[in-house]
C-alpha cells in the first residue's frame, strides 16, 4: 500500500475532488438494464419517452455503478481505501438519459480515526453526479474506511 496518493491523512474536512466526466450512451443502459434491471424505461425509447422520465434512462443502478467507476478512476484505486461500511443513503434526482455527460465531485463532510484502530481513519463524504445541464441527478453519502500512511507502511 505504500505509495498511494490517497491516504487518510490526505482528506481534509470540507475539501471538494473533481470525479471527471463520463457520457452515458444508450448501448450501455440498454445492456446494464438487460442484465439487472430490465424495466422497459431502461430497454426501450419508446417506452422511456412514454413514462415520467421522458426518455431511454439509465437505472438508477446503473447511476451508481457509473459513479463508482468515476470515483474509482478519480481517487480511490491510488488510495488506501479498505472499503466502506455502508451507505448513509443514495438519492436519485433527475433521470439520467442516453446522451448525458455526467460530471461529479466528492465532498468530505466529516472524518475521524479509529478509537480501536488507530492506523485505520474513517471519511464520511457526499457525492454528486451532475448533467450537462448542470442540473444534479445523483447524491450519495457515506464513509469509506482508508488506512493512515503509517499503518500503510
Amino acid at each position: 500500500m505504500t505509495g498511494k496518493k490517497w491516504a487518510y491523512e490526505d482528506f481534509a474536512e470540507g475539501a471538494s475532488i473533481e470525479l471527471g466526466s463520463k457520457l452515458v450512451t444508450a448501448a450501455e443502459i440498454i445492456e446494464f438494464a438487460s442484465e439487472f434491471d430490465a424495466q422497459p424505461m431502461h430497454l426501450d425509447e419508446e417506452a422511456g419517452k412514454a413514462s415520467i422520465l421522458g426518455g431511454l434512462s439509465a437505472s438508477g443502478w446503473h447511476t451508481c455503478a457509473m459513479f463508482m467507476r468515476m470515483m474509482c478512476d478519480a481517487f480511490l484505486l491510488d488510495s488506501t481505501s479498505q472499503g466502506a461500511p455502508g451507505i448513509e443513503y443514495v438519492r436519485w434526482k433527475k433521470p439520467v438519459l442516453a446522451g448525458d455527460m455526467l460530471t461529479g465531485r466528492s465532498t468530505v463532510v466529516g472524518k475521524r480515526l479509529s478509537r480501536s484502530r488507530p492506523q485505520l481513519g474513517f471519511v464520511t463524504c457526499r457525492h454528486e453526479l451532475f448533467n450537462q445541464k448542470g442540473e444534479a441527478v445523483f447524491e450519495l453519502e457515506n464513509t469509506c474506511m482508508f488506512l493512515t500512511r503509517e499503518g500503510a507502511a
